[in-house]
């Protein structure tokens, strides 16, 4: 099975995904004529604007920081981390440029999902808002197409984010802490259902007032602390850019093999990965940019771009560059390209633990590691239990939400037990096939995009 699920892996990833994401990108890129790049900064403004620890009650939604932040927290995960480090691995320095470009354009893609998340929303008679893509897939197609185009997204973003994602998560923070601290992975899988479960119970506004205060503070520790080992490798970091640029086209200088085979693996894992990290495309934000309580779908679809900027420009770049600038310069084991046993000792789990360990320590660059992953990705698997959940409710009623819960418990708890290379798989899997009947609805619905982004000038 996992041989089967890696063959249509690699089929989505280096051919389907790519494809769509870069196709929906450029055209909403250019249809709203750089809209990424016109109203990023009003983004940003908004976004640290409106920053709040207490945002208090809204009615079944959320103030628009609380959904950002909730953005934030399932995008900032261990896409960040573990996965921008296993595209380096895998692609070289290089695929991180191309992380870039489908982030760039990604932001073109996350401002027309927020927009459309906010214009199709619906609320339900507790008063409670719910939105998302199956909202405006069925907006896009009337009938059975609609319906079967939505429950497809539906039943994949279950498996990916409700059931295999948060075992990858859980998986994640259990394995590192492990690792740095001697705890048993099982042991911490306990302490997470406790907690989660703590946050599940509490519905929208528990979790919106978690994440609205977690967001802030993980982010600001892990980037003081990426920001302390480039200022002590400062004398690299020009070399780290340069071959970011320079093994974006010339990879087989740095993985092997030849010239079209390696651009192909940089590029395909550069887009995976990005896709794991920032997930613009993929249909999964717009479940909290659709809570959000704002004047206008606008306003929403700028502070998401700014969502999207801040855990790939900012996030995931200060990791690449802390890995690059330690492990791939003249006096890293990397250096040389990936030679002997160094492959076995050096994955894409503990690849950041030993990169901050070269400055830090080697227990305590482990030990800061495993903290910023323990937040990151306990904040992914908050965010990515509510966007499962509005999917649960869409298919099956509010009835279905508790035994999802208890479910999704189990998950969390059994991904601390193992490291499964299968799991990793299916959750890729299922996050690819989320995007097939996402971005055909996005490029179904381009013109109430635009239509909203003219009322707004």
């Amino acid at each position: 099975m996992l041989t089967v699920v890696q063959k249509i892996n690699a089929c989505l990833s280096d051919y389907i995904l790519v494809f769509l994401l870069v196709a929906v990108g450029l055209w909403y890129t250019i249809k709203t004529r750089f809209v990424q790049v016109r109203y990023l900064g009003a983004g940003l403004k908004k976004v640290f604007g409106d920053l709040s620890l207490k945002g208090g009650e809204h009615g079944g939604g959320m103030s628009s920081f609380q959904a950002v932040a909730t953005a934030i927290a399932a995008q900032v995960g261990t896409g960040n981390i573990v996965g921008s480090a296993g595209a380096i691995l895998t692609g070289g320095p290089g695929a991180i440029f191309w992380m870039w470009m489908i982030a760039f354009l990604g932001m073109a893609t996350i401002y027309a999902e927020a927009t459309l998340a906010q214009q199709t929303r619906v609320k339900d008679s507790q008063g409670n808002i719910h939105g998302g893509p199956v909202y405006y897939i069925t907006t896009a197609f009337n009938g059975k197409l609609g319906k079967f185009l939505a429950g497809f997204f539906a039943v994949a973003i279950i498996l990916a984010l409700g059931f295999f994602g948060c075992m990858v998560q859980s998986n994640s923070i259990g394995s590192t802490i492990q690792t740095a601290l001697g705890i048993p992975s099982w042991i911490i899988g306990v302490v997470l259902v406790v907690i989660c479960g703590i946050i599940f119970v509490g519905g929208v506004e528990r979790l919106a007032s978690v994440t609205e205060k977690l967001v802030p503070v993980m982010a600001a520790i892990f980037l003081l602390g990426a920001v302390v080992v480039l200022i002590m490798r400062i004398q690299y970091v020009p070399a780290t850019f340069v071959m970011i640029f320079r093994y974006a086209f010339q990879p087989q200088a740095i993985i092997g093999g030849g010239l079209g085979a390696a651009l192909k693996v940089a590029v395909s894992q550069g887009a995976k990965r990005g896709l794991f990290s920032n997930e613009a495309g993929m249909g999964s934000t717009p479940h909290a940019h659709a809570l959000a309580q704002v004047k206008n779908p606008h306003e929403q679809g700028i502070v998401a771009m700014a969502g999207v900027f801040i855990d790939t420009f900012v996030v995931l770049t200060l990791n690449a560059l802390v890995i690059i600038s330690t492990l791939y310069t003249a006096d890293g084991p990397l250096a040389g390209g990936y030679t002997g046993g160094v492959i076995e000792i050096l994955n894409k789990a503990n690849l950041a633990q030993t990169a901050f360990g070269v400055v830090f320590g080697e227990k305590f660059g482990s030990i800061f590691v495993a903290v910023c992953l323990f937040f990151f990705a306990f904040s992914t698997i908050l965010g990515w239990n509510l966007f499962a959940k509005i999917n649960i409710h869409y298919l099956f009623g509010p009835k279905a939400i508790k035994p999802f819960m208890l479910t999704a418990l189990v998950f969390i708890f059994l991904g601390t037990l193992a490291s499964n290379d299968l799991v990793w798989e299916l959750s890729d899997m299922f996050n690819q096939l989320m995007v097939i009947p996402n971005a055909v609805a996005l490029f179904a619905l381009s013109g109430m995009v635009v239509k909203s982004l003219k009322e707004h000038k």
